[in-house]
């Protein structure tokens, strides 16, 4: 059968939110579910990842929602959502938290929707039923570090912890909170802050009985220190190799992902949101090439397969947030039509209506041959797409499931405000 007809016969019309039903029931009991995108910009997979993630929270009883973002940033969404400490106005208040370019990525109208339904729905549970949103993402180093030395200058306990948080947040001062000067430097001197953070890191490990605490205090200092010792390994990598810096930030947002498993129980259910590129497993495209692993690869390697599930999603045409270059104010942009003999031109083609699509053993071998992806970064040139968005991919390896959106819109950030470089 050749791949036309294998995308009409196996194609699932979506009309209404009602038929996402067919992937929560093809879930099961896997306790790990992936949520990707083709884009940081796109209203459509917000909404419709908003929308799956609400049923596997009610019916399946998810309570934990990791997302492509900084800890701290996500920090105050939780607290928010829990009902931890001084109560905020409402989740567009709570979103400004996340003032690091690209800011659109989370302070949206369709995360704030979202971030409501959940502090409703939590309103009516005990804390230990309540859903919990946490951020993945490593490049929060100064932040982080500041919450570590906050909470261990509170601590009775901290004691030597105390003194290791100083040594390395005094050994970053001279960057100036510019990430950009840590990593040039580590081209001059060979060890720079690699034993103050790593130090930290196993002594706050090592000592974690002295920081139990109420409101998750215990797991945020654990993070944060993971994050600075990540961080500092991210940026020193980003000088060496862009596959180096790649694998490094997709281990760290596992190793952040099987925290926080430990952390609510091994029988707690995560939901994770991040771009195909990071939930799509690599080994079945030609990121395996480069040596590149993702987030999906991994967790696929280190659970059973029932365990993990993961739903890639894309479009076909229409606008999205993006940025022409780094650090720069955001527009929005139109998506042409996708490539000739892409993924996404196939499935327009052969049926111009969102649609989804459900892979398993019987039919996995029918969506495996090599076809080019569109993946869309915070930073996009719509008029070159065609010579650089596209990943060559076996889709029916990649993903467990697909969800199709033949024609999608920008989605809404909170406020047109200039990017934090």
């Amino acid at each position: 059968m050749n791949l036309d007809k294998a995308v009409k016969s196996n194609a699932i019309p979506i009309e209404t939110d009602a038929d996402l039903t067919q992937i929560i029931d093809a879930i099961g009991d896997a306790k790990i579910v992936l949520l990707g995108e083709a884009s940081h910009g796109t209203s459509e997979f917000y909404s419709v990842r908003a929308a799956l993630s609400k049923m596997l929270i009610e019916e399946k009883g998810f309570a934990i929602i990791a997302v492509e973002g900084d800890w701290p940033s996500s920090q105050q969404v939780n607290r928010y959502i829990k009902g931890f400490g001084e109560e905020k106005n409402d989740a567009k208040h709570v979103l400004k938290a996340f003032n690091r370019w690209p800011t659109w990525m989370w302070a949206n109208e369709e995360i704030a929707d979202f971030v409501e339904w959940l502090k409703s729905y939590n309103i009516k549970r005990d804390n230990n039923q309540k859903v919990g949103f946490y951020g993945l993402d490593v490049y929060s180093l100064w932040e982080s570090m500041e919450e570590v030395l906050v909470y261990l200058s509170r601590s009775k306990h901290a004691g030597v912890d105390l003194e290791l948080a100083r040594k390395a947040f005094s050994c970053f001062e001279p960057f100036n909170r510019r990430p950009e000067n840590y990593a040039i430097s580590t081209m001059n001197f060979s060890d720079v802050c690699i034993d103050e953070v790593s130090k930290l890191l196993t002594a706050i490990r090592s000592h974690e009985d002295n920081y139990t605490g109420d409101e998750e205090t215990d797991l945020n200092l654990k993070i944060n220190a993971l994050v600075t010792r990540n961080a500092e390994k991210y940026y020193r990598a980003l000088v060496q190799s862009d596959t180096l810096s790649w694998n490094i930030r997709d281990q760290h947002m596992v190793e952040a992902i099987n925290e926080l498993i430990n952390y609510h129980g091994k029988e707690g259910k995560i939901i994770i949101w991040e771009h195909n590129t990071h939930i799509g497993d690599a080994s079945v495209t030609d990121m395996k090439n480069e040596g590149m692993i993702n987030v999906g690869q991994l967790l696929r390697e280190q659970n059973n397969q029932i365990d993990v599930y993961a739903v890639g999603f894309g479009t076909h045409r229409g606008t999205v947030i993006a940025a022409e270059e780094w650090g720069t104010p955001f527009k929005i942009m139109n998506v042409p039509p996708a490539r000739t003999n892409s993924w996404e031109d196939v499935l327009h083609n052969t049926g111009a209506f969102d649609k989804l699509f459900i892979f398993t053993d019987e039919n996995r071998h029918l969506f495996n041959d090599w076809i080019g992806h569109r993946a869309i970064g915070v930073v996009y040139h719509p008029e070159y797409e065609a010579y650089g968005n596209y990943v060559p991919s076996k889709i029916g390896n990649r993903y467990d499931a697909f969800i199709y959106m033949d024609q999608t819109k920008a989605l809404v950030p909170l406020e047109e405000t200039e990017p934090l470089r």
